[in-house]
């Protein structure tokens, strides 16, 4: 499902099980944190990821580059399936393709400074480079990003979260790649400093003509700075929205957007609570895993899984009873 435009990305199915070891006295259980995605990442477009925490989002995101194996399903890029490559074949690849964290001060080895960090993807795909290139290449990735050229000295403890992130987002840009994945870049950040990220990646994205996948679990952020959303509840994409303004039809993306605060008091409205339990990951219900907590829920809804159903507008949904 992709909206009409060429994808630059594919996703046929695509699973991801995972396993618990059997305890002392418990049996080992299993959870499926992503099952049965099939999507497509148009070309040059930003396509947003949104849900609650653990619905399978960063797992998706690491599939997508196979920082994970899938259990089952493939990964389509640019018309080369990932999983039938071998490991010399992938990370050239890599070059194309890369992904920003979403903890700035996790995602820097403490004891590089800047210049070695932006060099590191270089060095892990064997491209030698001269002392001058060296410098010339960390001074045009740290102009890229709004830094100055002293900052390549720093060490990742001397420099403020945003100015780490946008080091990540420029460790990212290194090899020039096509593709970014985005994995909550901004949610550790101030309001204001993530506010000068998502224009940064934009300002990217229009200069370099990137291909963004961009997870997240604030839907007004996605709103306002994807082409379109993918929405997923305990690891299975209920709506897709093929502009970022469409109405939902899903009742979990209804509650997502009722639940996101506006700043502005005239426009304050009701918020209409969930009730009922999130099933459990590790024993998902027969039917719908959204129906203990819709309002619309039958008996239909708890015995049969709705498919993914996409209408002439390329607006899909899983739900017995749209909206």
């Amino acid at each position: 499902m992709s909206g009409g435009a060429q994808n630059l990305v594919e996703l046929r199915q695509l699973s991801k099980r995972f396993e618990s070891r059997r305890g002392l006295f418990g049996k080992p259980r299993a959870m499926t944190a992503v099952d049965d995605v099939t999507l497509g990442i148009p070309k040059g477009r930003v396509t947003g990821v949104v849900g609650e925490s653990g619905c399978g989002k960063s797992t998706l995101a690491r599939l997508v580059l196979r920082l994970l194996e899938a259990s089952s399903g493939e990964v389509v890029f640019d018309g080369m399936p990932l999983g039938q490559l071998s490991g010399g074949a992938l990370r050239k690849l890599r070059r194309r393709m890369q992904m920003v964290f979403q903890d700035p001060y996790s995602a820097i080895d403490p004891r590089y400074n800047m210049a070695d960090a932006l060099l590191e993807p270089h060095r892990i795909q064997g491209i030698r480079l001269s002392r001058a290139d060296a410098r010339t290449v960390v001074g045009e990735l740290l102009g890229m990003v709004g830094l100055g050229p002293q900052i390549a000295a720093s060490f990742p403890h001397q420099l403020s979260g945003g100015q780490r992130q946008r080091i990540g987002i420029a460790r990212a840009l290194a090899l020039k790649p096509d593709f970014l994945v985005l994995d909550e870049p901004t949610a550790s950040l101030d309001v204001s400093i993530q506010a000068q990220i998502i224009a940064l990646l934009e300002q990217l994205r229009s200069e370099l003509g990137l291909t963004y996948l961009f997870i997240s679990h604030d839907l007004g952020l996605v709103r306002y700075f994807c082409d379109r959303i993918v929405v997923m509840y305990l690891g299975r994409v209920v709506e897709v929205l093929p502009q970022p303004h469409a109405a939902p039809r899903h009742h979990y993306t209804r509650a997502l957007l009722d639940s996101n605060f506006v700043p502005d008091p005239k426009r304050r409205r009701t918020i209409r609570r969930l009730t009922g339990e999130i099933p459990s990951a590790f024993d998902l219900p027969p039917g719908c895993a959204f129906a203990a907590r819709c309002p619309r829920a039958d008996a239909t809804c708890r015995a049969i899984r709705p498919d993914l159903t996409q209408t002439a507008d390329g607006h899909a949904a899983a739900c017995h009873h749209p909206l």
